[in-house]
């Protein structure tokens, strides 16, 4: 019951209060600020009273134009920033059977790599050999399909090689050579440059991209050791012929010792003598499979 009575004053109090109030809100008076803006104009008052500002102070800053800082490094450029933006060609290439944007020809980033290290089996169309001279071209064929990523070499695809270099046998047992180069290949009818060597001619390795002949340095050991065996037998009839002869066979152990002589001679003198001897020369028909290998990327755009 109390507690009833307190809430029943609180509320007869307040409103009694809201009753006394007039509008119950108080309302400002704009008047005195009326006045002074009629009586004393403000802006007027700003304009006469405040001093401005001197007449050359006025005079240089009318003249002067504004300047930027300047950067006294040189590296630093002062050219626009659109001038230093560099221009690319954007094209869509159509031909390789995707679509796939790309920019300048120079940019290796837009384009399809081919990994360094691909081999390729291969069938020449042109035969060669050691009397080809360098600078000469020639062609092959892929025999197997190669699949990258976003590319297939299929099987007969065309590369383009050329003879960097070649001589024909030598001294010191020397054979032929041929070294051969791979440097392009034609894709949907445009010629890519590739650098591709030779590993692998007619089924056989080849180290360092040259192709050899045989050498000729045992066989040429062999000739000299064979001409003073045919001299020792020669030497031996003749001896079988003195002693037939009842004079003669005083005197016909002495071919027999020139013979041993002279094959001695030829035995240890082989091995310099042979440094005269030739190679084989090395020739390659159409139709010979190499497996060439990618020295660099290469990007087809």
């Amino acid at each position: 019951m109390a507690k009833f009575l307190k809430n029943i004053t609180i509320i007869l109090s307040v409103a009694m209060f809201s009753f006394l109030l007039p509008a119950g809100a108080f309302e400002l008076d704009w008047s005195a600020d009326d006045e002074i803006r009629q009586n004393y104009q403000p802006s007027k008052l700003e304009q006469e009273v405040l001093p401005g500002l001197p007449s050359i102070l006025k005079e240089e800053t009318s003249a002067k134009p504004v300047q930027t800082k300047q950067h006294n490094n040189p590296s630093i450029s002062t050219q626009p920033i659109e001038s230093m933006v560099p221009k690319t060609t954007i094209e869509t290439d159509y031909s390789s059977g995707y679509k796939r944007v790309k920019q300048m020809k120079d940019d290796s980033f837009t384009a399809i790599k081919i990994k360094k290290g691909t081999k390729f089996r291969v069938q020449s169309k042109t035969k060669v050999s050691d009397w080809n001279t360098p600078g000469a071209r020639m062609t092959f064929e892929s025999i197997a399909p190669v699949t990258q990523r976003y590319i297939s070499v299929p099987a007969g695809t065309t590369f383009k090689g050329v003879i960097e270099d070649s001589h024909q046998p030598n001294g010191f047992g020397n054979g032929g050579l041929l070294k051969l180069k791979a440097d392009s290949v034609v894709l949907n009818g445009k010629s890519r440059p590739v650098n591709a060597k030779v590993i692998r001619a007619n089924d056989k390795i080849v180290f360092f991209n040259n192709i050899k002949g045989k050498r000729g340095y045992i066989k040429g050991v062999g000739k000299v050791v064979d001409k003073g065996e045919n001299f020792y037998k020669k030497s031996r009839n003749a001896s079988k012929k003195l002693a037939n002869n009842p004079v003669g066979v005083i005197v016909s152990p002495i071919p027999t010792v020139v013979g041993v002589v002279g094959y001695a001679v030829n035995l240890v003198a082989s091995p310099v003598t042979a440094l005269w001897a030739k190679g084989d020369h090395i020739s390659l028909p159409a139709g010979t499979n190499y497996v060439i290998k990618l020295k660099e990327h290469a990007y087809i755009y």
